[in-house]
């Protein structure tokens, strides 16, 4: 897995490549939690070259939601099909706001 930070004027993007899994999701949430203390509100989750997401994946989303909140949001981009169907199937899909496309999701702030 490989991420990368990406800072906006008014939001953080983490773009994730591969898999979040058992092995690789303690360093997506350690990036995704580092940003939400040092007082990042807005965040991006780039999902679209995310080939698997595991619970440990979808557990780091949903803390990261209630620790980022009130007055901050987490909204994702271009998640696959397979990640859609993750959060679906979890029923997690109606807790995050999905774009299409980085631009779209950046653009939403």
């Amino acid at each position: 897995m490989e991420i990368q930070v990406t800072e906006h004027k008014r939001v953080h993007v983490v773009e994730v490549r591969g898999r979040i899994d058992s092995s690789t999701a303690s360093d997506f949430d350690q990036t995704v939690m580092d940003l939400i203390e040092q007082g990042k509100k807005n965040l991006v989750l780039d999902l679209s070259e995310v080939e698997f997401l595991s619970s440990a994946g979808l557990r780091t989303m949903v803390s990261a939601r209630k620790a980022i909140q009130p007055g901050g949001a987490i909204r994702l981009a271009g998640p696959s099909q397979r990640v859609k169907d993750t959060l679906e199937i979890a029923g997690l899909d109606v807790l995050f706001e999905t774009y299409p496309d980085r631009e779209s999701a950046v653009g939403s702030y």
